[in-house]
């Protein structure tokens, strides 16, 4: 037996982000973002969830008691995360979308090959884009280019995309993940 012990940190057994869950206000508008202008599948939906009489919502999901869960639907989008889309209804809920700045705000990016041809399609569909592009020619994440954008319902996503890698590569061996190569 060996004196070296192996110090482990983090969950046991974690294998990444299994889905990304968000709330919107209209499941059948996020729907057509989604499938239609995205090009994530549709897989299957839930709901209605409530329990009007009990405390369940408010200790399984930390929302008030009267809460409903009108529906939510799963969605794959390639080789990613799936995403977990839900449609609530609440007495007091916040319809406002969070900026990046407020606490709890996000964005979720989409890699694509082609970014060009990627931003005309979105433009094609009336997608608000957000400033123009940003083409990153140096520093650790040299190579890559991006942009955010709008949903219909004002969630922000970004476009990005660095077919020839980062720069940050070039001194290091290890890698973040990456959407066209997800099994490295």
């Amino acid at each position: 037996m060996s004196n070296t012990t192996t110090k482990t940190t983090g969950l046991p057994g974690l294998r990444g982000a299994e889905h990304i869950g968000f709330t919107v206000p209209d499941l059948e508008q996020a729907t057509h973002f989604f499938v239609d202008i995205i090009g994530c599948e549709q897989f299957y939906d839930i709901g209605p969830i409530s329990d009007p009489n009990g405390d369940w919502m408010q200790q399984q999901l930390n929302v008030p008691n009267s809460t409903v869960i009108k529906k939510l639907r799963f969605f794959r989008c390639k080789n990613g995360s799936n995403f977990e889309v839900f449609e609530y209804q609440a007495d007091d809920q916040n319809v406002q979308v969070p900026r990046n700045c407020d606490v709890g705000g996000h964005h979720i990016a989409f890699y694509v090959d082609d970014f060009d041809k990627a931003l005309a399609h979105l433009q094609q569909h009336d997608i608000t884009i957000l400033g123009s592009p940003v083409i990153r020619d140096s520093g650790p994440s040299a190579g890559q280019t991006w942009v955010y954008f709008l949903s219909p319902w004002g969630m922000q996503f970004e476009l990005v995309s660095y077919p020839d890698g980062k720069g940050y590569e070039t001194t290091c061996t290890d890698r973040l993940w990456h959407p066209r190569f997800p099994e490295k």
